[in-house]
């Protein structure tokens, strides 16, 4: 009864409180609302996703009121009075339909993904973000950029930068931004800063794809140790990748593609080089059309490719290595509009490589012997008792091997232009290998993923996720409240998701699922 009268003494026009949705969705949190109309003890509510929902009295508990800090939404989730799950997420909101998409939670940085080029990151800004402490200004991608590298000037410590979330969240842009702050407050305008800002486009041309989520979605992480000598200078940069999905160079999903540069290569490139390629409309080759899909809204693959070859030329790729990149793109195409014919042989299943000009033009442009790669794909050759015996392939094994050979020719080229670019901007290795500079790390890699269709890249992918949960996690959680009790200090206790368990299935435990599933791929098939 007391419950009842209360909730009826919150239930006022104009009133904001927050009511139970009972919903299946991923997030089964209280939504926010503001009371419309009471009428006979019935409630009209407009939530936060702008729906209008009548509440009978009988209904009433599911009503609670909405502590004052959560009206407006405050720009510091640590002054949070709802410090809940529903609190976060309508603060993240109203903050949001407001334009405003960066919010603290203490020296954490939450960006909500626009999906629209705001005006917050001119020079203006910079300077205005540049020297300041974090708090003394609304939040901002540049005042964590600012504490990163003042911590470094001032304590004389590396720094490293984590950016995580899901797909399509931002952190590819999040980190290029992070990159322009800290070339612009290193203030010397120099071409090793230029170069380090020209590694990103290639970078995105070769690992990013159009994904359902995302039309510029990172297909791989990265790491990038930014060099500062004791004056705050840039001196140079390394670049570290992990995890390409080399799965997307042979079949994407439906509405995907494949990888930037093969697109950008067939609209951008001269018709000369084209027709020296045998290159043709991206409609005529099969690794670029498996999702139906070749082209991206507000993607100018034109341009993309004139800036692509721009960045390289930056970046220190002559003129003869950009031709060698173009043939193995070009050999990768041909090579994925091979196909095979099931034949008998001796009653075992094989196969034929049917004819097509695709097999001469990918042999010419790798510079090998046509029916030694005709062999190598259609047989297979395993040792027993140290002598080679060879056998043929079944018309699909023959497929699986041609996927194998493009995804290591693509995965090796992806790997020497990484290591091509480290050369160049990578000054204290190639130049000064004894001196000693700070550094600052920015973490890039993509968020968890589950598709309607998982392998083994989404493991690999939620395991890396699942680590980085962890670190938040000790540092949060575990760490802070150990503080507090070895501090004898008086506080509520969090309760907290610990993913360390999942962490111990999939790869701490003898038996984890990476290790069985290594042990099962070592099996003959």
């Amino acid at each position: 009864m007391s419950q009842s009268v209360s909730n009826a003494a919150i239930c006022l026009q104009g009133n904001h409180v927050w009511f139970e949705t009972n919903t299946s969705g991923e997030f089964n949190a209280p939504i926010g609302a503001v009371i419309r109309q009471v009428v006979s003890g019935n409630v009209l509510l407009l939530d936060d996703e702008g729906k209008e929902q009548w509440i009978d009295a009988s209904n009433i508990n599911s009503v609670r009121p909405m502590h004052p800090t959560s009206v407006k939404g405050v720009d510091d989730m640590i002054r949070i009075g709802d410090l809940n799950e529903a609190g976060i997420l309508h603060n993240l909101l109203i903050r949001y339909q407001e334009n405003i998409i960066y919010t603290y939670t203490g020296s954490i940085l939450v960006a909500v993904n626009p999906y629209q080029l705001l005006p917050l990151y001119t020079t203006e800004h910079i300077n205005l973000y540049t020297k300041r402490r974090i708090g003394d200004l609304p939040p901002h991608i540049f005042a964590i950029a600012d504490n990163c590298y003042f911590n470094l000037r001032k304590n004389r410590e590396d720094q490293c930068c984590i950016i995580s979330g899901e797909s399509g969240a931002g952190k590819t842009e999040s980190t290029k931004l992070l990159l322009q702050f800290l070339a612009a407050v290193s203030g010397q305008h120099m071409w090793i800063e230029q170069q380090i800002l020209e590694a990103t486009p290639i970078l995105e041309a070769f690992g990013n794809a159009k994904t359902v989520k995302n039309d510029n979605s990172s297909r791989f992480g990265k790491y990038i140790e930014i060099y500062f000598n004791e004056d705050g200078i840039m001196q140079g940069a390394k670049i570290e990748q992990y995890l390409l999905e080399k799965s997307r160079v042979c079949g994407q999903a439906q509405d995907e593609r494949n990888y930037h540069i093969l697109y950008s290569m067939l609209m951008g490139m001269s018709t000369e080089k084209k027709k020296l390629l045998s290159l043709g409309t991206a409609h005529e080759y099969d690794f670029l059309t498996k999702g139906n899909c070749t082209s991206c809204e507000g993607h100018d693959d034109v341009k993309h490719y004139a800036d692509i070859c721009s960045a390289m030329k930056i970046l220190m790729f002559a003129d003869s290595e950009q031709w060698d990149v173009n043939k193995l793109l070009a050999a990768i195409l041909h090579l994925g509009n091979l196909h095979f014919q099931a034949a008998m042989y001796d009653n075992l299943d094989c196969c034929e490589l049917m004819e097509s000009s695709h097999l001469s033009m990918a042999t010419k442009l790798l510079e090998v012997n046509p029916l030694e790669l005709e062999n190598a794909m259609t047989h297979r050759s395993i040792l027993i008792r140290g002598e080679s015996v060879t056998t043929p392939v079944s018309k699909a094994q023959a497929a699986g091997s041609r996927d194998a050979l493009v995804k290591g020719i693509y995965d090796h080229l992806f790997v020497w232009i990484v290591n091509k670019m480290n050369t160049v901007i990578n000054t204290l290795a190639t130049n000064n290998p004894g001196n000693v500079c700070r550094s600052i790390g920015l973490l890039d890699i993509f968020g968890f993923e589950n598709f309607n269709s998982n392998s083994f890249e989404q493991l690999c992918i939620n395991l890396a996720n699942e680590h980085l949960q962890q670190f938040f996690v000790r540092c949060i959680f575990k760490q802070e409240q150990a503080e507090y009790v070895q501090e004898n200090i008086a506080w509520q206790q969090i309760e907290f998701t610990d993913n360390q368990k999942t962490l111990d299935t999939l790869a701490v435990k003898p038996m984890n699922i990476v290790s069985l599933i290594d042990e099962e791929s070592k099996f003959p098939k």
